[in-house]
């Protein structure tokens, strides 16, 4: 039978390439997903900061108890957005493990350079260069609060050297230190440049005091490693840490790689559960029809004697090959795509310059035999009524198909489409990331529904259209009315590609339209201030008070942004929060407060959109428990409810509840509103010259800036979205050619029977526009239903926002490629002789 199925393969390549086409593209794609959740996976950072460390005891992640399913306790770890922190006396508890040499604690400090504005720099405490190691190049250790040590990735490009003096801003504050010495860790060193104070003048520094960024662990020589690791471990989990050792060491040293390790596992597993969802619709409705535009020389085979089995071992044999070459085409390809992907997260600011592609083999493999199961499969369930039959009554069967499905289908069909309805309750109840599951649930259920219903919906659709197309087309509408029912099965698959291609497109696209411009419009309305104080190194509490006594202020908000951990109904959530001074927040900023009111903030209290508190079950009043950015747990009173979610955060603390618990301790901005009358700009300019890189601009800038910021975080969306779409396009032109391709003997009877060649043309027209417009109908109602409903539940809109030009786009570029791809095969089928037509092979 392999034999068999290659030479059918080299015989009928036309209907094979579509197919081949179709597992091509979906292993492309996978592929590329697959690759970017192995990367993730293998992604460890760099651990150059701690190379002679045996193990560093830090606070990077927080694991949260979930719900209870059948008695196992479901556990949910995320990134902390604020690095925690382990306290001071876990040094000396390491310190004292029998074995151990030293342990050292590190501080990380966010300072900028005026000599290097531009290189990533981190300051340490000198007694850290131990854990690198860093070893003394010239000159010498800092020896007071006023020295700093610099390593050679930052004197290098400045020039800086023993006795040179620069700025360095730290704290919001700008400081001139003298350089005592330059450090090298032998070119092992990566990542961040780094600067090294005395360890007093670190700690006096540090925004956390008491506590540092994590402690590394120096063993003495012929110290037992494993007992050593044991203590270190058992302490590190008893101060609400981890050990992490080998090249574990890297999620610990750089930060940043943990959080590129959960963006690439999570947006790499999710577009992957989207992706592989529309490429089992695309293989299984392409290989499907494949067969079926086939029954005639399954039928043949099985009347010349060939067994069922044998006949399904042919097919099998054939998609088997096909999904080799497939793969042999789709993983080299999807690898470059994954490689494109990731330079431009890189370039994006979405993942670290370190990051990168790695592994293949696992991914690439699954992948392959995924594809090719699902095109199995499908190609068995579709050769199923061809071989199960009497080899006498085959032909007749393949002469003459059933107008639609069977009773199972049927009821597949309305339990899908009853399911996907169930599910906008679902969505309407719920918001966020839930409400974001159950409306791609309610799609795909809706998608399926449309497939399994196909036959049902073409059959009516064409008794409906008939008299349009009578009276549009004339005789050729009425030929094209008669084909559409009587080929209601065979445009399945058609169908079916069409409305997931719109109902895709329509529903994710334009819902990322409308999340960004949500956020836009209530930063813009809730913003009454006039001006806003930035700088791009942090401002210190005093830039509030400082602007408050400028003449024509009447009122001055310090916001310090941050990220915070809440509970939700199914897992927990990191939302974006502010900190803010209450005293006169409500002549800066509108959070449209539905109950309560932030002059009731305080330390210990909290204000909630009213979003998050349905999601999260909380009443103004409750005791709300959450964590901070670095994993402290707070339990906070609710004082106010507001709408303005979007475009200022789910969560607004007061400032002093997040003194301690953030990276810089420095507020982002200051707004500040004045007098109607008040000339205060150049007051204004004078304090932000105070501040070491500080601006004041006017908040319509602050707006455009946000909505460059919304963009590009909602470009991995529309990316992902843009590639899944098009797959389904190209799936859908890919089915329309197949479908046309397999009509040539169809035409050229009609041809021999009289038709002229136009009105073969003006049947074929008929019978696509009837079809395309049935699809873009029904694909245009379940993005319609899906996007409303979670607009709704996300953002509270109760119309959701649709550009013109985007369904203009969507619609008028879908029905392009599939007219396309109907009517160039069918005008090179009429190039043919009608004649020659007719000894074509099926």
């Amino acid at each position: 039978m392999l034999r068999l199925a290659a030479q059918t393969l080299r015989h009928r390549t036309g209907g094979f390439l579509a197919t081949f086409v179709a597992l091509a593209a979906g292993v492309t794609v996978l592929t590329t997903c697959a690759l970017l959740v192995e990367s993730g996976w293998r992604h460890q950072g760099n651990p150059h900061r701690y190379g002679a460390a045996v193990a560093v005891v830090a606070d990077r992640d927080l694991t949260v108890d979930g719900p209870t399913v059948l008695g196992e306790t479901e556990r949910t770890t995320v990134v902390l957005p604020e690095r925690g922190s382990v306290p001071e006396r876990v040094a000396g508890d390491l310190a004292d493990v029998p074995g151990v040499d030293r342990a050292v604690g590190d501080r990380r400090l966010v300072v900028t350079t005026t000599a290097a504005p531009e290189l990533p720099t981190t300051g340490h405490g000198w007694s850290s260069t131990a854990l690198a190691p860093y070893r003394l190049v010239s000159g010498q250790p800092p020896r007071s609060d006023g020295e700093i040590a610099v390593d050679a990735r930052l004197a290098g490009p400045t020039g800086l050297a023993p006795g040179a003096t620069t700025e360095v801003v730290t704290g919001g504050v700008s400081r001139t230190y003298e350089v005592s010495g330059v450090v090298d860790a032998d070119g092992t060193a990566s990542g961040r440049a780094a600067l090294f104070f005395t360890d007093a003048h670190a700690a006096a520094l540090d925004p956390r005091p008491g506590r540092y960024d994590a402690v590394g662990v120096l063993t003495a020589p012929g110290a037992d490693r494993d007992a050593v690791l044991a203590e270190v471990r058992r302490i590190a989990d008893a101060a609400g840490a981890a050990a992490h050792t080998g090249d574990d060491r890297g999620l610990a040293a750089e930060p940043e790689s943990a959080a590129a390790r959960s963006l690439a596992l999570g947006a790499g597993a999710a577009f992957a559960g989207y992706a592989a969802a529309i490429v089992g619709f695309v293989v299984a409705g392409t290989v499907g029809l494949s067969v079926r535009h086939r029954r005639r020389d399954l039928a043949l085979l099985r009347a010349v004697a060939a067994t069922p089995g044998q006949v399904r071992a042919m097919l099998l044999a054939e998609v088997g090959l096909l999904a080799l070459l497939a793969g042999a085409v789709g993983v080299p390809a999807g690898l470059l795509a994954a490689r494109q992907v990731r330079d431009a997260l890189v370039t994006r600011g979405f993942l670290p310059d370190d990051f990168a592609v790695r592994g293949g083999a696992l991914s690439a493999a699954a992948v392959v035999v995924t594809v090719a199961v699902v095109a199995a499969l499908s190609a068995w369930i579709a050769a199923l009524r061809v071989t199960r039959i009497r080899p006498t009554e085959a032909l007749g069967e393949a002469a003459v198909e059933r107008a639609t499905g069977g009773r199972a289908r049927l009821v597949c069909g309305l339990a899908c489409v009853a399911g996907a309805l169930s599910l906008t309750v679902l969505t309407g109840a719920t918001d966020g990331q839930t409400a974001l599951g159950a409306a791609m649930g309610m799609l795909y259920l809706f998608v399926l529904g449309v497939a399994l219903l196909a036959p049902w919906i073409n059959q009516a659709a064409a008794r409906l259209l008939g008299p349009v197309l009578r009276t549009v087309w004339g005789d050729s509408g009425y030929l094209a009315a008669a084909n559409l029912r009587a080929n209601a099965r065979g445009t399945v698959a058609v169908l079916t590609a069409l409305v997931l291609s719109v109902g895709l497109g329509g529903t994710v696209w334009f819902l990322q339209d409308n999340l960004e411009r949500q956020t836009v419009v209530q930063s813009r309305e809730g913003v009454l201030a006039q001006y806003v104080l930035t700088s791009g190194a942090g401002l210190p509490a005093s830039a509030v008070a400082e602007a408050r006594r400028v003449p024509g202020v009447v009122a001055a908000t310090g916001v310090r942004r941050t990220s915070v951990v809440v509970p939700d109904r199914l897992e927990p959530q990191t939302v974006p929060a502010l900190g803010i001074d209450p005293l006169g927040a409500d002549r800066t900023l509108d959070l449209r407060v539905r109950s309560g009111g932030l002059v009731a903030l305080r330390e210990g209290t909290v204000a909630v959109s009213t979003a998050r508190a349905d999601a999260a079950g909380w009443r103004l009043g409750d005791r709300a428990r959450l964590w901070l950015g670095d994993g402290t747990p707070v339990t906070l009173r609710v004082v106010a409810l507001y709408e303005r979610g979007w475009g200022f955060g789910d969560v607004t603390l007061h400032r002093r509840t997040l003194d301690g618990h953030t990276v810089t301790g420095l507020d982002d901005r200051v707004l500040i509103r004045t007098a109607p009358d008040a000339d205060a700009e150049a007051a204004l300019a004078e304090l932000a010259r105070r501040h070491p890189g500080g601006q004041v601009m006017d908040t319509a800038r602050l707006t455009g800036e946000l909505a460059e910021d919304v963009a590009v975080s909602g470009w991995l969306n529309k990316m992902l979205v843009t590639v899944l779409v098009g797959y389904a396009v190209l799936a859908a032109a890919d089915t329309l050619v197949m479908a046309a391709l397999a009509r040539t003997r169809e035409l050229s009877l009609l041809r021999l029977v009289g038709v002229t060649r136009g009105q073969v043309k003006r049947m074929v027209y008929a019978e696509q526009a009837g079809l395309l417009g049935v699809a873009l109908l029904i694909g245009a109602a379940i993005a319609a239903v899906t996007l409303t409903t979670i607009v709704r539940a996300v953002t509270g809109a109760t119309v959701p926002h649709v550009p013109v030009t985007g369904w203009a786009t969507l619609l008028g570029g879908t029905a392009a490629l599939a007219l396309l791809a109907t009517v160039l095969p069918v005008a090179r089928i009429l190039r043919t002789a009608p004649v020659e037509g007719m000894g074509v092979r099926e």
